[in-house]
């Protein structure tokens, strides 16, 4: 054999193995594009149905929201009836109420001041801007 049946020989060899390798490499290739086909597949099955779940959830939710919605505005209503009330009760017995307590103190008073007799009567004291300075009796027995 001459040199160049050698290395065409050679360079024979080197291309069959180089096609082989490349057929594994494409018959692996197709193996990975059928798997990814399949997967897309199964996630698109399974997806549909969670999508249509998801939505039912969505709208389900809307309902609940216009519900509480509807619950707030009637609380608000009610708050605003039960201020409305109490401001009306405030203003239409709170006075008179407080001049009946006021003069029931004051009867109560004059009868305890009248049943401990003169001896018992409260001290007269002189207010001068803000501060309470003793009686004149009470300064003279002071010295």
């Amino acid at each position: 054999m001459s040199g160049g049946e050698v290395a065409g020989l050679i360079v024979a060899v080197f291309w069959a193995i180089l096609v082989s390798f490349l057929a594994v490499v494409l018959v692996r290739l197709a193996q990975t594009l059928r798997q990814a086909t399949r997967l897309v597949a199964d996630v698109t099955e399974r997806a549909v149905p969670l999508l249509g779940e998801a939505s039912a959830a969505v709208r389900s939710a809307h309902t609940q929201l216009d519900r509480v919605d509807t619950i707030t505005s009637d609380v608000a209503e009610v708050t605003a009836n039960a201020s409305a009330l109490s401001t009306t009760v405030a203003s239409t017995f709170g006075g008179p109420l407080v001049k009946v307590a006021a003069f029931g103190y004051g009867v109560r008073r004059a009868v305890g001041l009248q049943g401990r007799g003169a001896k018992d009567a409260p001290k007269k004291h002189t207010v001068v801007v803000g501060r309470t300075l003793p009686s004149a009796r009470d300064r003279k027995s002071r010295g």
